[in-house]
Order: C-alpha cells, then structure tokens, then sequence
C-alpha cells in the first residue's frame, strides 16, 4: 500500500484524546505544531487511535518519530525513550488499541519489505486514563518538555527546526 502522503519523516501524536492522559501524543504534536516550523520534508501528524489506518502516513517515510502516553506499569510520569527493535518488543506487550495498531503498521511494513529505517519513540507513563479530554496537570507540564526533546531527536537527524 502506497501512502499519499509519504514524507521523508513522520512525527506521529498518537493516543486517545477523550481519556485525559492517554492523548499526551496528539497534545505534543499540536504543541510543536504551534511553537516551531519544520522542513518541507517532515510531517507532523496526528494519529489520534486511527490504528491500522496510520499505514497511510507512514508507508515510505525514513525516519518515524512515535509520541505516545506509556502504560509500563512504572510510576507515572516516568519518561521513556525507545529506539528501533525496542520499539516492537515494548508494543508486543502492549493491549491498548492505538498500541495494537501502530504494532499492527510497523510489522505490515516489515513483511511487505517497507521496514522504515529509523524509529524513534518518545513518552511518558500517564497519570490518568480517566474519562476527560484535558491531560492532568502533572502531564500537561510535560507537554513542552517532549516537545523540546522531539525537536532535539529530529536536529540529532540533521533537520532544521526552528522556533
């Protein structure tokens, strides 16, 4: 499946934005959305729960950064920061759904041959799964932190990205 929206690299919010922390992905890419401009080449994108439909934006691209609420059983707010192979094994534990499916993307990219290169996953353990479409407080003062060490990780591959 060819994506029509192929970009050299992908950053990808994902999470459900009506369970209060669980969408700190989506709330980080409108944060960079707002606050900094990126090369042509980059696409910032909101992959809200789409799940397997995320195929459509990441078949092609090189570089994918994933910005994700992760429930690792770990006190909340723990940060973590996954790259490639460690990417599959953390979603091969995972039972979310907009998990399952970004698995889903990832290992249907990798048995047609399409394996993206570079992959790159930043996050944080939520505070709360709770019924609301507002992260925490504690959460929301994450929010510019990420951003920033998003925008590190695509500097660190040579992109520009400026405030």
């Amino acid at each position: 499946m060819e994506s029509l929206f192929v970009s050299e690299v992908t950053v990808l919010g994902i999470g459900n934005t009506i369970l209060s922390d669980e969408g700190f992905g989506v709330r980080v890419v409108e944060y960079l959305q707002k606050n900094f401009m990126f090369p042509e080449n980059v696409a910032l994108v909101d992959g809200g729960t789409l799940g397997v439909e995320l195929l459509h934006f990441v078949t092609g691209t090189q570089k994918l950064l994933i910005i994700d609420s992760i429930n690792g059983g770990v006190a909340a707010g723990t940060t973590f920061h996954l790259r490639d192979d460690d990417i599959q094994k953390h979603f091969a534990q995972k039972i979310s759904a907009h998990e399952v499916g970004i698995q889903d993307v990832l290992t249907m990219l990798e048995v047609t041959g399409k394996k993206i290169p570079r992959i790159e996953l930043i996050g944080a353990q939520p505070f709360s799964l709770e019924a609301g479409t507002e992260l925490t407080e504690q959460m929301s003062k994450l929010v510019p932190t990420f951003a920033n060490k998003a925008v590190e990780i695509l500097r660190s591959w040579n992109l520009e990205v400026t405030q």
